[in-house]
């Protein structure tokens, strides 16, 4: 028995060294010492080489400052780690990360264990302690490793600090609480992962046709769309298994549509078949990879906020706790992605014009201006040299597209209508108003170049400014209506989240919005690696 141990501490002393590329050598040049710990009960001194042996610097930093002693002689406390270990897969997390099976064969033994074994035990509990602490803070995964277009930074974390306090207080529930993120839609999420396990774990074949199905068809993939709604429990009968796209199973649909974000006109096209071909499986995958996005968000916790949410092409304004404005929006599309961001609201411009950014230049203009000189002109596009003089489109030099301003004038066909929000970030991106406010009235709206167009600006305008008595809505149309540019500071502070979620609970339903951007699948499979 004792030889089982000892391989079991072996094999995981050997995965251990493999969760970091830190040299020893590394490590004892970027030591950093941190306060003091203080060791309770009959703790067993360690050979630093021991810890030097785990190639790990906040391994090495943790028992440096508790003297090279054990630390893990409460049973208590060994019973709380382990147990929320355990359930770490309630928050989307994987318990073989953190050796589970091996730390609890080895502590159903813990009486049992000789010096040696205790020590490794202790040095292998805290290292899987700080890996599961750091992964439900900050999530298992470096967002800007994986996305190009991630520009919020990760809240600073010393696991280390955590873990002194946790001992001083022999407290790790308050621990590991802290370290979940403190979001409601966090929390719907961890109730989604509980709604998808009532669900068999049956996987579907493929419904495929081309037409659209309206009321009162007759079609044989009726039946395979009616045994899929019973399955997610938005048809709650199996009376009406035909092949006629009956009055009940047109309700149902309605309900499984509002459910996916899809228009709830109860008519089957590509987009509610497309739905409809998610299996559990690949739902709850959906919901694994949301969790672990929102263990990167950081919320302020403030309490007047902006949040677009861009799979859901809706924008929030929060107010005390309260929603006091939802509005649809348009986002960007697949190749002009909508960045993820954190700011703040900043100025209102009545009247914007427009300064044709770099990639819409290069992809859509130059080209447009080769096939026809007069394309910018008819857009009411003005051409500004380095010296600010206009240049005729005559006289473009298309060679040389980019030692150009382009610069569209105020007015109703004003690409950015007749307001914009700004709000510092690094993309050159805002809220704006639009010329094609027909779009608000599309399912799809990943159509823009990366701004987010919003359904009814002067509305927002007039609500981000009514702080300012000057500011009401007869002289914001007044100001409007002269075609001229005009700035006004937004005098109270609205924090503005642009964050990406497809999926999350309401009111003890799944609701799952598409993928637009396809990050979904991928980021879970990085997350099984």
């Amino acid at each position: 028995m004792k030889q089982f141990y000892l391989l079991l501490i072996f094999l995981l002393l050997l995965s251990c060294n493999k969760q970091t590329d830190t040299s020893v050598k590394t490590i004892k040049a970027k030591a950093v010492i941190i306060p003091r710990i203080k060791v309770e009960g009959n703790a067993i001194e360690i050979d630093s080489a021991i810890v030097l042996s785990f190639e790990n610097q906040k391994l090495l930093e943790f028992y440096r400052a508790t003297g090279f002693k054990t630390v893990w002689q409460s049973d208590m406390l060994r019973k709380v780690v382990l147990n929320a270990i355990k359930d770490s897969h309630k928050e989307g997390l994987f318990p073989d990360d953190y050796k589970i099976k091996v730390l609890e064969a080895l502590e159903n033994k813990h009486a049992l264990l000789k010096k040696k074994d205790l020590i490794n035990y202790d040095l292998v509990l805290t290292l899987n302690t700080q890996l599961f602490l750091t992964h439900l803070k900050l999530g298992k995964l470096d967002p800007k490793k994986i996305y190009n277009n991630w520009d919020i930074e990760r809240a600073p974390f010393d696991v280390n600090e955590l873990l002194a306090e946790s001992f001083a207080k022999k407290d790790f529930v308050v621990t590991i609480d802290s370290c979940k993120p403190n979001s409601k839609v966090y929390n719907q999420l961890k109730k989604a992962l509980e709604l998808i396990e009532e669900f068999s774990d049956s996987d579907f074949s493929s419904i495929t046709f081309a037409d659209k199905i309206v009321a009162n068809d007759t079609n044989p993939k009726i039946i395979s769309i009616k045994k899929r709604l019973l399955f997610w429990n938005d048809l709650n009968s199996s009376d009406s298994l035909t092949a006629i796209y009956d009055s009940k199973t047109v309700a149902a649909m309605k309900c499984f549509q509002v459910r996916h974000g899809l228009a709830p006109d109860g008519v089957i096209g590509a987009g509610t078949i497309e739905a409809l071909n998610f299996s559990k499986s690949s739902r709850k995958k959906q919901i694994l990879a949301n969790l672990e996005r929102w263990r990167w968000f950081q919320m302020v916790p403030d309490e007047d906020y902006i949040v677009v949410n861009i799979p859901d092409y809706k924008l929030i304004v929060v107010e005390n706790n309260d929603t006091t404005i939802t509005q649809k929006v348009v986002v960007g599309t697949n190749k002009r992605k909508t960045p993820i961001l954190n700011s703040y609201l900043k100025t209102v411009v009545l009247n914007p014009t427009w300064t044709i950014p770099p990639t819409i230049l290069k992809e859509d203009v130059v080209p447009a201006m080769k096939r026809n000189r007069n394309y910018l002109s008819n857009k009411n596009i003005k051409i500004y040299d380095a010296s600010n003089n206009v240049v005729s489109p005559e006289n473009w030099n298309a060679s040389r597209p980019h030692n150009y301003r382009y610069v569209q004038e105020p007015g109703p066909n004003n690409t950015l209508g007749e307001m914009k929000i700004l709000f510092p970030n690094h993309h050159s991106i805002y809220l704006h108003d639009t010329n094609h406010r027909n779009l608000f009235g599309l399912n799809n709206r990943s159509l823009s170049s990366g701004c987010i167009r919003v359904e009814k600006p002067l509305e927002l305008a007039g609500y981000f400014l009514n702080h300012s008595e000057s500011w009401s809505k007869e002289k914001i149309d007044s100001v409007v209506a002269t075609r001229k540019t005009h700035y006004v500071k937004i005098e109270k502070k609205y924090n503005l989240y642009i964050w990406y979620w497809t999926a999350w609970s309401l009111k003890g339903k799944l609701q799952f919005r598409k993928d637009i951007y396809d990050y979904d699948a991928a980021l879970y499979e990085k997350l099984r690696t």
